[in-house]
């Protein structure tokens, strides 16, 4: 892995990674040959296109499944951990990311859906050192 610019990293098998500010976690996508699925990308480090449009499902903790959860740390993990299940609901990020801007569509589940921002740069953690 490496960083190929303040926005974009280079990961194995032909992945490129970048920071969501929607989802405040980053995504990747795949381009060139390789197993499906792919995406075209401009070959542009600075103020990437990619297409077709990146489409994130995921789930997250609520703020009672959050609670339950640190209550159950709390009192030191009591029983088998695999058969808690906390409080949770679906996730979606759906957008165009098209000369180093991300459209973040309505279908949105963060606060930025329906919103054009510039990709961010790399979260200090994400970057090479």
């Amino acid at each position: 892995m490496a960083q190929l610019s303040k926005i974009l990293r280079n990961v194995e098998d032909c992945g490129l990674m970048f920071y969501c500010p929607g989802c405040k976690g980053m995504h990747m996508i795949k381009h060139g040959a390789g197993q499906r699925p792919r995406w075209q990308w401009n070959g542009n480090v600075d103020k990437p296109t990619f297409s077709p449009s990146i489409l994130v499902r995921g789930t997250k903790m609520t703020e009672k499944g959050k609670a339950d959860y640190n209550a159950w740390r709390d009192a030191g993990f009591p029983g088998l951990g695999h058969e808690r299940q906390f409080d949770s609901m679906p996730t979606v990020c759906h957008s165009f990311v098209t000369d180093g801007r991300i459209q973040f569509l309505s279908d949105c589940t963060h606060e930025l859906a329906g919103q054009t921002v510039d990709i961010p740069e790399l979260p200090e953690w994400a970057q090479d050192e």
